[in-house]
């Protein structure tokens, strides 16, 4: 009887221990980022409330951009903080966190705050009006840079991918989801 329960409750939970992927709901936008050795990382974005961020995003998105740069900055100590990837240089090795795509994006408020899974475009400290390309996805809370960053999504699957992200890992594909 003890391993007919057992089975079962394997049965049970084994599938959605495998279940991968977001399907998106009805009206969202997702992207989803393949992350070499780690896992994947779906970002809903927030379309409505930071319309010209989101539109350069997937703009870069369908040419390709973010395919193949590494994560140049990951924050883990003294707790988790972030990962950003989002910068061309870093296909070359170039880790600094220089690059852009060369298009300046103004600051949005969204509404959203900075909270753990929250995603905002990054941007020369006291510059807030010069984001580009680089974006920033949030492992824990952090207030301080509320109104200043733009947060233009959230990560709805794969937060368990993103605390074990290293500097210099590798995004191998940025894409659409479709529904």
């Amino acid at each position: 009887m003890r391993s007919f329960l057992l089975l079962l409750l394997t049965m049970l939970l084994l599938p959605a221990a495998f279940a991968q992927g977001y399907k998106p709901k009805a009206g969202e936008t997702v992207l989803k980022l393949e992350i070499e050795g780690r896992g994947d990382v779906y970002i809903k974005l927030y379309t409505k409330e930071a319309p010209k961020t989101t539109a350069h995003i997937l703009a870069l998105v369908k040419k390709n951009f973010y395919d193949g740069q590494k994560f140049h900055r990951v924050e883990t100590s003294p707790k988790p903080y972030l990962v950003q990837f989002g910068d061309p240089n870093s296909k070359n090795n170039d880790l600094s966190g220089n690059g852009g795509s060369g298009e300046r994006i103004a600051y949005e408020d969204s509404g959203y705050n900075n909270v753990a899974d929250a995603v905002g475009l990054a941007h020369p400290l006291g510059q807030r009006d010069s984001g580009d390309s680089q974006f920033y996805m949030l492992l824990d809370k952090a207030s301080f840079l509320d109104g200043n960053y733009t947060v233009f999504g959230k990560v709805v699957a794969g937060s368990d991918v993103l605390k074990k992200v290293q500097k210099g890992d590798k995004v191998l594909k940025v894409s659409p989801v479709e529904k």
